[in-house]
């Protein structure tokens, strides 16, 4: 069940790694180009950062939904809202209409990029937590691949499904997630916090000895969790104020430095602008500028294996200093090759 349960949740990161992926090849088409009236660079910027502008906000409220509403909740809504920026965006008749759906797209994936992660650990067994959590990453390269995939098959399409129909593909992930998580259980965190003890208990039964919910494991986990959730009522007061204070501070800036950092070293503006790049260097063609975009992107799913089987066994801090000096040195090789040419 705890797999189950976590590769359910984890379709939110596959649809956020789809949104990031499918506007990659989409903007190089010509058929996308002419129908948008020939975007100059600066719209271009809008309608790709439109959609972490909505990021921005999702992961804002987000928080306060999955406290009030539950992680499972939120997750559905997340969904819902992405179907409804996927449909928009598939029937864009203007530059703004494909604006605002990747704008809505967006809050979708600040919801699911949150809240996704909170719940997989909320559900998960300490002892795979890390493996568990670490689904929702390959799950966003997945979602890449699969982006540039079908940018590549489309890209043999004569009209302008060429681009609607990467567009709209999108949907039918979000409507899965949708209704499955309605078969997924709530996090037994959020239902302690809000006194629905046996519901808890059964729900813990059934993740982590399938069904026995009296037995000694179940009813220790129960414990600890409401120990943990009663001493945070007492000595914590839950607000985004309070992370810039001691001793939230030091943990807020490491966690958003480390994501901040991540980001910062460009692979999300690889993977976006990747075909300008490709064009740049001498491929003409859309369909071998996918290709390679797909290539990319298998490469990305690949690479996330080894975190996958090993987070648990290495420790997070490792893994991650192992992934920063593999990023360091290929960066460093590639500036030198670059130096040389």
């Amino acid at each position: 069940p705890k797999y189950v349960v976590s590769s359910v949740a984890a379709l939110g990161g596959l649809l956020f790694g789809y949104d990031i992926g499918i506007m990659a090849s989409i903007l190089q088409m010509e058929l996308f180009i002419e129908y948008f009236d020939h975007p100059s660079p600066l719209a271009t910027g809008i309608i790709v950062s439109s959609l972490t502008i909505g990021c921005f906000i999702g992961s804002l409220l987000s928080a306060p939904l999955a406290d009030r509403f539950s992680r499972k909740r939120t997750i559905m809504l997340g969904a819902l809202v992405c179907t409804i920026g996927s449909a928009i965006q598939f029937g864009s008749i203007s530059r703004a209409m494909l604006i605002a759906g990747r704008f809505v797209n967006g809050l979708a994936v600040g919801f699911l990029s949150s809240v996704v992660p909170m719940y997989q650990s909320e559900t998960a067994p300490p002892e795979n937590r890390g493996r568990m959590v670490s689904l929702q990453q390959w799950a966003i390269t997945w979602g890449i691949f699969l982006a540039f995939g079908i940018d590549y098959g489309c890209s043999f399409i004569k009209g302008p499904k060429q681009f609607r129909l990467p567009l709209g593909l999108q949907i039918v992930p979000s409507i899965i997630l949708l209704f499955t998580m309605v078969l997924m259980p709530f996090s037994p965190r959020w239902l302690v916090a809000h006194n629905y003890i046996s519901d808890a208990r059964r729900v813990l039964g059934r993740l982590r000895t399938y069904g026995h919910a009296s037995a000694p494991e179940v009813q220790e986990e129960l414990r600890l969790i409401h120990e943990t959730i009663v001493h945070e009522r007492e000595t914590m007061h839950s607000s985004y104020w309070d992370l810039l204070k001691y001793p939230n501070r030091r943990r807020t800036f490491l966690g958003c430095g480390m994501q901040f950092m991540q980001q910062f070293t460009g692979i999300n503006t690889l993977m976006l602008y990747a075909p300008t790049i490709f064009r740049d260097i001498g491929l003409n063609s859309i369909q071998s500028i996918a290709l390679c975009q797909a290539i990319n992107g298998l490469v990305n799913v690949i690479s996330t294996i080894p975190a996958i089987l090993w987070i648990d066994r290495w420790g997070r801090r490792p893994t991650l200093l192992i992934g920063t000096i593999l990023k360091a040195v290929l960066v460093l090789q590639k500036v030198t090759k670059m130096d040389a040419a």
